[in-house]
């Protein structure tokens, strides 16, 4: 049996187009989806000038499956994300930290004729996650690499008592502030502007600090220092004024993926004050499946702006990604839906 969908791509000159991604059957483990929606990621803004499929936020209902595929059946709905297989045999795989794979094949790398941002999948069964039915469809879509990126980092190095803080609210960073307040810990919420002040405590920040011209971090009038640092922003902060407001032997997470960056610290007071930087992609298979039944459980939604699933709307909603106006992650969505 042949299958076949519109899927949309990207192009040298940026502008989006449509292609027919096409496969004549299923091999055993894999499983066909119907998208029904799909996120729209920072990540997917690499990519938009080469001539490939776009989406890794993808949402669906399994429409076929495999021969011997056991885990998802047919009506299910689920989701898949940034990576796509993974090898289940080297050290990474058989200890659950499965996204170091050496022989992970994910977004960038693998099924470039094919995307979130279209009508079909045709997918390997072991990195697709059921969602759980607390979570809506255009709410799990983002989910599925923004709130992995997030969840992971603070599930294995933050507490409860930690004050964490949170550099830009964003499409990374909206996240973040729910999920660690979601935990326990004591949010601290540091942008660039005050725009989004009465946003990021309703979502769960203690505090908010607007950096926009402050030539002194230790003048912002905190109450304590920060024990972890999560940097979601495109661009790397000035150390030198972070490290004004972090406690001795804090964290710093960076977890944006900006090519090019380089890291550079004020040595002397980063070796005298014990810090710590980690870095952090995206979720194992374990966790991945915990970050979702997580918000499910704890109504830990992102914050969208809708748009059609179609060549036009896909269009629309890179370009105002790309202007920084999104608000603050894009789902698309087919007209049935």
């Amino acid at each position: 049996m042949v299958y076949s969908g519109i899927t949309f791509t990207g192009s040298p000159s940026g502008e989006i187009t449509n292609s027919i991604f096409t496969r004549d059957s299923l091999d055993a483990h894999e499983v066909l989806v119907k998208i029904t929606h799909s996120g729209l990621c920072g990540t997917d803004l690499h990519v938009v000038n080469s001539e490939r499929a776009l989406g890794h936020e993808g949402i669906g209902i399994v429409s076929d499956v495999g021969v011997s595929v056991s885990r998802v059946c047919v009506g299910d709905r689920i989701g898949w994300g940034f990576i796509h297989s993974t090898c289940g045999r080297c050290k990474f795989c058989i200890t659950g930290r499965d996204q170091y794979c050496t022989d992970m094949r994910d977004y960038f790398n693998s099924n470039q004729d094919q995307g979130s941002l279209g009508e079909i999948a045709i997918l390997k069964e072991d990195w697709l996650f059921k969602i759980p039915e607390g979570l809506s469809s255009e709410h799990a879509a983002p989910l599925m690499c923004a709130g992995a990126t997030v969840f992971t980092p603070l599930l294995e190095h933050c507490k409860p008592t930690d004050r964490v803080g949170i550099v830009g609210v964003g499409g990374l960073g909206h996240l973040a502030i729910q999920l660690a307040s979601r935990m326990g810990c004591d949010v601290v919420v540091f942008s660039g502007s005050c725009s989004k002040r009465k946003e990021a405590m309703a979502m769960g920040a203690s505090e908010f600090h607007a950096t926009a011209g402050t030539n002194d971090f230790s003048q912002l009038n905190m109450s304590a220092p920060v024990d972890r640092l999560i940097v979601t922003t495109a661009s790397l902060p000035d150390w030198e004024q972070y490290f004004k407001v972090l406690a001795a032997n804090a964290t710093i997470i960076p977890i944006t993926a900006a090519f090019g960056l380089k890291m550079e610290f004020p040595f002397m007071q980063f070796l005298m004050k014990g810090y710590h930087v980690v870095g952090s992609i995206i979720a194992g298979r374990a966790v991945h499946e915990a970050m979702l039944e997580f918000c499910a459980r704890n109504k830990v939604f992102p914050i969208i702006e809708k748009f059609p699933l179609t060549q036009e709307g896909v269009a629309d909603a890179v370009r105002k990604l790309q202007e920084g106006k999104m608000r603050y992650r894009g789902v698309l969505l087919h007209d049935a839906q």
